[in-house]
């Protein structure tokens, strides 16, 4: 694998598209939300996309693997708000369903990017 720049990278597309799908579906949640839950699965959505890039940054393969395994931490914490948003009727279940099929399409890129950089024999 040739990695020129993160913006290459599937994974980081993928997770930078639900940053943005969930962005826009939590401008409907309420407004007494903005500092709660809103602002909290915002952040969480974007450190994905973020420690992927910064990861790949990185000078060693130890410092790389560990910002992707932070994306991983954080796309749980994704996942987990979802639920939480849904149960509070702030998203509705097919909403649901499809923001938490597409985190389990970055997790699968997510873990197959991580197993990379495991295997790898190139990098230090």
């Amino acid at each position: 694998m040739d990695i020129k720049s993160y913006k290459d990278l599937i994974v980081w597309k993928k997770a930078k598209e639900l940053a943005i799908e969930i962005y826009k579906i939590t401008g409907n949640f309420p407004k007494e939300e903005m500092f709660g839950i809103t602002n909290q699965l915002r952040r969480a959505v974007v450190s994905i996309s973020n420690n992927i890039s910064e990861g790949t940054g990185r000078q060693y393969k130890k410092d790389t693997i560990q910002f992707l395994f932070v994306s991983n931490g954080s796309l749980n914490e994704v996942e987990s708000m979802l639920q939480i948003a849904n149960e509070l009727s702030f998203i509705n279940e097919k909403q649901t369903d499809e923001l938490v099929q597409r985190t389990e399409e970055v997790r699968k890129l997510l873990k197959g990017f991580i197993k990379y950089f495991q295997d790898s024999t190139i990098l230090k």
